[in-house]
């Protein structure tokens, strides 16, 4: 499972960007620096490739490991996006951070724009209830979690695709 942390490198996040095509990110935190890192909410793509289009968002690493207070987007703004303006600038962003070198030392602050609301289930939560879940909220991914609620996976649509035919499948062949 590809998590995103609080404090994430551009770098890094430019390379999972333009190697994978996920929809959405688990985000994580480490509460306390000998605790495992637990699920915080979850930031969608285009989120991501919303605030990655603003340079002047990005910040370098601080020993205190703290970010500047002002947060240059409003939650509302950076969630209303519906699709990417410039995909041809958007690549041309991507591969400049990935291959030039400020870029390492950059890192953004995602904790102001996570959905931190986010559903999530537990790993041994029952299949035919996710599926309710997902119709019924209409979700695109759901983020499974462990009793410690660490990420241990993420459900998407096409993960429940057969549910339903199998559905169909049973009332069409249920005795009448």
């Amino acid at each position: 499972v590809r998590v995103l942390h609080l404090k994430e490198n551009i770098a890094s996040l430019a390379r999972l960007l333009a190697s994978t095509s996920h929809g959405g990110f688990p985000v994580v935190c480490r509460p306390k620096p000998d605790h495992a890192e637990v699920f915080q909410g979850t930031i969608k793509r285009l989120e991501l490739c919303m605030l990655l289009e603003n340079e002047h968002i990005f910040e370098p690493e601080r020993n205190d490991k703290s970010f500047s207070s002002s947060h240059p987007f409003s939650y509302e703004k950076v969630t209303s996006v519906e699709k990417l303006p410039n995909l041809s600038r958007l690549t041309m962003l991507l591969n400049r951070y990935t291959t030039d070198p400020r870029y390492q030392q950059l890192f953004i602050n995602l904790e102001p724009y996570i959905n931190k609301s986010a559903m999530s289930v537990q790993a041994h939560f029952s299949l035919q209830r996710t599926y309710i879940v997902f119709r019924t909220l209409g979700l695109r991914h759901l983020t499974v979690v462990d009793p410690q609620n660490r990420v241990v996976g993420v459900i998407t649509r096409k993960d429940l695709m057969p549910f339903p035919l199998e559905e169909r499948l049973r009332l069409q062949l249920a005795p009448q």
